[in-house]
């Protein structure tokens, strides 16, 4: 006998809606890494969960107070990495970090500083091509890109930053051979699910619009 998961019940449209107020609303945002470029020139490694893609263009969210955002104000280049859902202990690991001293007041009492954020979460940064701040090496899509625009969110608590992709690394084993598509079949992101870590699941389907060779 099958065993329905929560997933699969379909929604009882005859039940009514309850109305919450949720502290987050991460409602399955895929988690990045971002380095940029410290004014010492060392860099700097920050996991978020607030990014999506414009075509060539990726929309990034990030603290206003944090190194980050202190870095892409006067230092554009950056590298967007995408680890995979195994890699999920690095990411945590890099969660209680601030390469930020001193520590900013929001994140005072949960946070501690740390230069080198690559070693602290076991990632091995890889030269760049175009841009100043490296890959992390075992990501396995990493997106050289220019921040082209930074600005304030309507809080002020967060900047939006639109980055323009320049170079798309990919590690081959997730790429269509023969193609420039990323096998949907091959890669899973690793997603931030009001503040829990999953991957994907089986695919369901597929867009009309999708140019990916089957």
């Amino acid at each position: 006998m099958n065993t329905l998961t929560p997933a699969d019940v379909p929604a009882d449209t005859s039940a009514d809606h309850v109305a919450i107020t949720p502290s987050i609303l991460y409602f399955g945002t895929p988690v990045v890494l971002l380095s940029t470029e410290n004014e010492d020139g060392s860099f700097n490694l920050a996991p978020i969960s607030s990014a999506w893609a414009l075509g060539q263009t990726v929309v990034l969210g990030v603290g206003v107070e944090g190194q980050t955002a202190h870095n892409l104000r006067s230092r554009p280049e950056l590298v967007i990495n995408l680890p995979a859902p195994a890699q999920w202990p690095a990411v945590e690991r890099l969660a209680p970090l601030t390469g930020r001293t001193p520590v900013p007041l929001s994140k005072q009492g949960g946070f501690r500083f740390e230069r080198d954020k690559f070693a602290a979460a076991g990632l091995r940064p890889d030269p760049s091509e175009l841009v100043r701040p490296p890959r992390a090496a075992e990501c396995p899509l990493q997106l050289e890109a220019r921040a082209v625009r930074v600005q304030p969110d309507v809080s002020g608590v967060f900047l939006i930053i639109e980055a323009q992709v320049l170079k798309v690394h990919a590690d081959p084993r997730i790429v269509v051979p023969g193609s420039q598509h990323i096998d949907p079949a091959g890669w899973s992101p690793l997603i931030y699910n009001f503040r829990h870590y999953y991957g994907l699941g089986p695919e369901l389907g597929h867009s009309f619009r999708s140019r990916t060779p089957r």
